[in-house]
Parts: structure tokens; C-alpha cells; sequence
């Protein structure tokens, strides 16, 4: 955040279209946002400690403190303005990106009623978090770093099964039946696929084969 001159980081997603960054950031036990999540990063400045805030119905685990009474102030975005006049931070990043989709995760609703209640109160200037969002995807901890290594050498062992005559049986399997296989075996162990997987028969005469 110091790097890219952002003193408050704010994040905003609805339960059931969630923000992909603001995903990242909830426990294990949160499958989702609930209901309106409002998660607040900001930097006091002076080597001090980023504060995590949560302006939402419950406080997110241990990593974000609740802060919002639902009783004493109904409104959601006037306790979050409040907060921001309360810190005064000379910039607020949302998620909002021209290039980068998994940086641009508030939405045409969200954004609108937000800057309204922010321009009315406070002089805060709205930012993109585009090169913060994105350095946040690209961080690695120490034990993700551990784990890859093993990520990797999974994902040889699938190809290589996949391939294997365990499941191709030559003149009968397709290449869409080992397609098939590939999602299947990253389901049996509890995987997630980005891409369906796409495979194809590579021949050896330009000629007779169609690379398209």
C-alpha cells in the first residue's frame, strides 16, 4: 500500500457475486460474503501496523475486527464514511480496473451508491487498487512456496496417467475421453480445474494434418 502511495484499501462485495480479491481474504470457514461485506485495509502511516476493519454484520474471524452496529447506525455506507472521515485518508483504492478483470471486482451498484455517500461527506480522493490488487494475487507466503513443489509434481503425475495405458486404449479412446478423465481425476482429489482441458492429436505431416 506505501508503495503505491494508497492509505485506505477498501473492498466491497454482496453474498452470492463476490469480489475475487475479497475472496482471498476470508477465512476458510467463509465460503462467501454475507449479505454486504465491507472489508477495510488502512495504513496509519509512522511504521505503524495496517489496521483490518471489517464494516459489516459480523466480524471476519480474527482477521478483520467488526465495525459497524447495525443498531446504533442502520447505514451500512454512512458507517463506512465515518470511518474514512474519522481516519482521513488522502486516497481510497476500490477494486476498479480497466485492464486487469481480477482487479475490478466492485460492482456498477456498489460503485455508485458508494462514491455518491463518499463525495457528500468527505474530500478523499477514489483510486484504482489496480497494481496493489494485483501484487496482493501475486504474493506467495513462505508455505504456499513450500507447498508448490508439490503442486507441480501432482500435476506431472496426472498428465502422465492420463496418457498412460491405465487410460487410453488404443482405436477407442478419444482425445475427449481423456478430457473427460483429466476433469474427473481433479475432482476424485478434490481439485478445482481453471480451464476445461483441451487435448489434441499432434501428427507429423503439415500436410495431412489441420494444426487449426
Amino acid at each position: 500500500m506505501r508503495r503505491e502511495g494508497i492509505d485506505m484499501w477498501v473492498l466491497i462485495s454482496r453474498e452470492y457475486n463476490e469480489d475475487p480479491i475479497l475472496k482471498t481474504m476470508l477465512p476458510a470457514n467463509w465460503l462467501s460474503a454475507r449479505r454486504r461485506t465491507i472489508l477495510v485495509l488502512y495504513d496509519p502511516g509512522e511504521g505503524k501496523p495496517i489496521e483490518r476493519l471489517a464494516v459489516a454484520r459480523y466480524a471476519v474471524d480474527s482477521l478483520f475486527r467488526k465495525s459497524w452496529d447495525k443498531e446504533k447506525q442502520p447505514n451500512q455506507w454512512d458507517s463506512l464514511v465515518k470511518m474514512i472521515k474519522q481516519k482521513q485518508p488522502k486516497t481510497v483504492a476500490i477494486n476498479k480496473s480497466q485492464h486487469f478483470a481480477l482487479a475490478d471486482g466492485i460492482t456498477a451498484t456498489e460503485y455508485e451508491e458508494f462514491s455518491q455517500a463518499l463525495a457528500k461527506q468527505t474530500e478523499s480522493q477514489l483510486v484504482s487498487s489496480e497494481k496493489l490488487a494485483i501484487a496482493w494475487l501475486e504474493t506467495r507466503s513462505e508455505m504456499e512456496m513450500q507447498v508448490y513443489p508439490n503442486l507441480i509434481e501432482l500435476g506431472h503425475q496426472v498428465i502422465a496417467e492420463a496418457f498412460s495405458n491405465q487410460v487410453v486404449e488404443p482405436g477407442v479412446t478419444t482425445t475427449d475421453d481423456i478430457a473427460w478423465w483429466l476433469r474427473e481425476k481433479v475432482l476424485d482429489l478434490r481439485l478445482q480445474t481453471w480451464f476445461h482441458p483441451s487435448v489434441s492429436l499432434q501428427r507429423s505431416s503439415n500436410e495431412t494434418f489441420d494444426h487449426l
